[in-house]
Parts: C-alpha cells; sequence; structure tokens
C-alpha cells in the first residue's frame, strides 16, 4: 500500500492523528497506517494489542464514528491499519472540522467550511434560504425580462409565466418555507451586492499587465450583468479586422462573439460568490482573459472540461434560471461550443488555467487577424515577433477550421511555444487539442524543439512543466 491521498503513514501513535481520521471521514475515506515510516518501511508499532482497544474507543468518543482497526505483521514487526470510511454527514474534533485534500490534511474555516457543512446537507450555496428578503422586493424589469426570455425560449409554460411572482419563483425552486433562496437575490434583485459581496463584472484594458488604460464596472441582477457586459464589450473594448467579401468590405471582431458570451455565462453561472470578488474581464490588444473566483467540481482536472462531461453547475439554482430564459444550455456543452466557435474563427483554442484562486480562461487573437486590424508595425510591437505579413484578401479572411489545421509546420511551432509560455503544465493531449493536431504530432514537434534547445522539460513526465528556453 503506498502513500497517497486515501493513505497516510505514521510510525507511532499519537491522539492528534484523530484529527486525520476526521479528515478521511469527511472526504472520501481512507487509511491510517501505525508502524511505518514516511518511505514506507515497516517500523513496528509498540503496545499494539492496547491500541486495538483504545484507538475504536476514542475515534468512537471523540469523533463519533466507527473504525476498523486491525493488526498486520511484516518482517516479524507489527503495524496497524485503521480505516475510515466516508461519512454523509459532517464530522467534528473537538469543535474543529478538518478534511483530507489530496494528501494533505486542512482544517476547514471560514467560507470552506460554510462550502462544506451545505455539501453534507446536500445543499448549495445558492439554494440557502434569505431571511427577510421577499417577492415584493424583486425587480419588475428583471422578472418582466425573464419571462420574455423564457417564453421565447419555450422552456416554460405561459400559464407558469402569466403566474404571480411569489409563484413564478417558487416555479423556479427559489424558494424555501416563507423565505426566498440566495439564488432569487443574485437573480431578481436591483443590488446583489447587499447578499453577495463582489456580485458583479469588472473590465478594463490592458496595455500590458501593470498599465491599465480604462476601465468598467457592471452592477445590477445577473440577467441584466450579461446583456451590459457583453454590450460594454462589443462597442468599446474589442477591435475588429477587415476583410472583403466580393466587394463588400466586412468588419469581424478578434474574437469570435459566441465564444466569448459562453465564456461569460459560465463565468456567472459557476462562479463562487462566497469569495467576494468580481468577475475579471481583463482586455489586451492581442488577447482577452476571463477570470471568476470558484473551482471545478470534486475530483475534476481540466483534462474533464475539454472532454464530453455531464452539466455540473456550481449554482444549480442560477443555472436552472439561465436555462429557462434560454441563455445556456442544460448538457454541459458549454466548452465544447467555446472551441467550436474558437475553431471556425481561425484562432487557437482558448487556455484554461486553474492555479489563480479560481478558472482563467484566455482567448489568443489569430495574428493575421490582428495585423489586419492594427497594421503590421503596432502588430508586431505587440506581438513581441516578426510576423510575415500578406496584405491579399485571403489572408485578412476568417479562417475555417480545416485552414486552420492546414497551418504550416513552423506556424504551429509559434502556437506551441505561445500556449507553453501561457500555460507551463500544459500537457500534449491538451495542446493537440488546442491546435487541432494529433498527440502524436504533438509529440514529434516538442522533442524536434528539445534536442534543438528551444524548449525543455522540468520534473516528471505527468507533474512537471515546461521552460521555453528561446
Amino acid at each position: 500500500m503506498k502513500e497517497e491521498q486515501n493513505v497516510e503513514w505514521k510510525q507511532i501513535w499519537r491522539d492528534e492523528y484523530l484529527k486525520w481520521l476526521c479528515g478521511f471521514a469527511n472526504a472520501d475515506g481512507g487509511t491510517l497506517v501505525i508502524g511505518k515510516n514516511d518511505r514506507g518501511e515497516t517500523v513496528g508499532v509498540p503496545d499494539a494489542q492496547k491500541l486495538l482497544v483504545d484507538i475504536p474507543n476514542k475515534v468512537r468518543d471523540i469523533l463519533g464514528i466507527i473504525v476498523d482497526v486491525n493488526l498486520h505483521a511484516e518482517n516479524q514487526r507489527e503495524y496497524l491499519e485503521i480505516v475510515v470510511e466516508p461519512y454523509p454527514y459532517p464530522v467534528s474534533y473537538k469543535g474543529e472540522y478538518h478534511y483530507r485534500s489530496g494528501s494533505t490534511k486542512q482544517e476547514l474555516k471560514g467560507a470552506a467550511l460554510d462550502k462544506f457543512l451545505l455539501r453534507k446537507q446536500g445543499k448549495r450555496w445558492d439554494g440557502v434560504p434569505v431571511p427577510g428578503f421577499h417577492a415584493g422586493e424583486c425587480s419588475q424589469a428583471a422578472l418582466q425580462l425573464f419571462r420574455k426570455k423564457a417564453a421565447k425560449s419555450e422552456r416554460m409554460t405561459e400559464a407558469v409565466l402569466e403566474d404571480s411572482a411569489d409563484l413564478l419563483l417558487e416555479n423556479l425552486q427559489l424558494t424555501e418555507d416563507h423565505y426566498l433562496k440566495r439564488a432569487a437575490t443574485l437573480l431578481f434583485y436591483d443590488n446583489p451586492e447587499k447578499f453577495a459581496t463582489g456580485a458583479y463584472v469588472k473590465i478594463g484594458f490592458f496595455v500590458t499587465d501593470d498599465d491599465l488604460r480604462y476601465q468598467d464596472e457592471i452592477h445590477g441582477n445577473l440577467f441584466e450583468q450579461v446583456e451590459r457586459t457583453l454590450e460594454l464589450l462589443f462597442a468599446k473594448y474589442l477591435k475588429a479586422y477587415i476583410s472583403y467579401e466580393g466587394i463588400y468590405r466586412v468588419e469581424t471582431f478578434l474574437f469570435p462573439p459566441q465564444a466569448l458570451r459562453e465564456a461569460l455565462l459560465n463565468a456567472i453561472v459557476h462562479k463562487d460568490y462566497s469569495g467576494g470578488a468580481p468577475i475579471q474581464i481583463s482586455v489586451y490588444e492581442d488577447r482577452i482573459v476571463f477570470w471568476n473566483y470558484g473551482q471545478l467540481p470534486e475530483n475534476w482536472t481540466l483534462d474533464h472540461l475539454q472532454e464530453k462531461h455531464p452539466s455540473n453547475p456550481y449554482n444549480p439554482l442560477i443555472a436552472n434560471a439561465f436555462f429557462r430564459a434560454g441563455y445556456i444550455e442544460a448538457w454541459g456543452r458549454g466548452i465544447a461550443k467555446i472551441n467550436r466557435e474558437c475553431r471556425e474563427h481561425g484562432i487557437v483554442l482558448p487556455i484554461f488555467d486553474y492555479r489563480m484562486s479560481g478558472l482563467m480562461l484566455t482567448f489568443y487573437a489569430n495574428p493575421q487577424h490582428l495585423i489586419a486590424a492594427l497594421g503590421e508595425e503596432l502588430a508586431r510591437r505587440i506581438l513581441g515577433e516578426k510576423v510575415g505579413v500578406e496584405t491579399t484578401q485571403k489572408t485578412t479572411q476568417k479562417t475555417t477550421q480545416e485552414t486552420t489545421q492546414e497551418t504550416t509546420q513552423e506556424t504551429t511551432q509559434e502556437k506551441i511555444l505561445a500556449l507553453l509560455k501561457a500555460q507551463p503544465s500544459i500537457t500534449r493531449r491538451e495542446l493537440a487539442a488546442r491546435l487541432g493536431v494529433s498527440v502524436d504530432g504533438i509529440k514529434y514537434r516538442l522533442e524536434k524543439m528539445k534536442s534543438a534547445g528551444i524548449i525543455r522539460h522540468v520534473g516528471p513526465t505527468k507533474a512537471g512543466h515546461w521552460e521555453v528556453l528561446k
């Protein structure tokens, strides 16, 4: 048995290890081994027979749970295995709540403790009742907008949409006893920040990371935030490039509007509103970055997002209202839609980064589109590299998915380098998915660049990171 997320080794027993057992019970269960060192070598445990009786009693009396304690022998030395099952209700150690995360034990406090206790009760943050908030305080404009959108989507019956605000909110599962839930304060109240600090969207235009030129904040109910944020993005912040369809001049945004819309909706639906930070959209000349405070579903990785996956919104009540209003689908297809829109728009697939206390999503403009939008000199300076320019209509036309996949090896290498700089821990599989290249093709190019001294990989294959040397 190896030491891992669900296994911990200790040389001797101490009563403080009840905290570890508490952490296992509150997570996915696990095994605490007494009598092995950090290398997994059996060193033996004194008084094993006494501990066989003492440990179960202490666990029962202090934690209120039952564990199995098994005695084993290896190389004529005895050790104990304390097996803990995952418990469906919160388990505390003298009023403290501990949780096993990865290979560490953490004491839960503040917002983390609130989320844990809600999850153990089968609830989410947006499903908690709010005393003192009632249907009469809901925005009539927000309710009317929802009714209009839901009628158009045909995802609610006309009879329900014509009901009173109280019955409509009840139908959306936003009531509990005589109270409205937190989701209602965000969806249908004009000042949701009264109930959730940071429940707004912030947009800024940056020349460099530390050079902010202008910014805006979008407040109001969540439906209004979506509408106003998208309007402001395309009217004030985003640039377009020029192409021609026959004799007609066409202006096209550097980034696909539907992909940006989906990214914003994902951020709003999946945001952890207990964190107190607004959704942040950072716009640069050559890229746009979405960030929202939140977390992936338990035991999910970024790879899960790129694969076909079920819908698992962090705020299911908010997601349900957005679904009924026709803003989103309910099949977990948001990421697939974003990727498809990017391919059809002729840009690389966006980069997902989960290392910044939330989820960051970065879209990069096609260098040729950027040249058409800004001119060669400014585009070169922004990209920080020499860009071959063709001023023909063919270069500036919108690139299809097929022509994107037919880029030259040199262009693919440049894209790989950009992705490695943006996300050093990116995998070959993720690179292949973002560039529309086979995994073998990515492997070939990476090996070639390593041989040329352009890049190097630091650390183990699965857990290391890339460094760009040139």
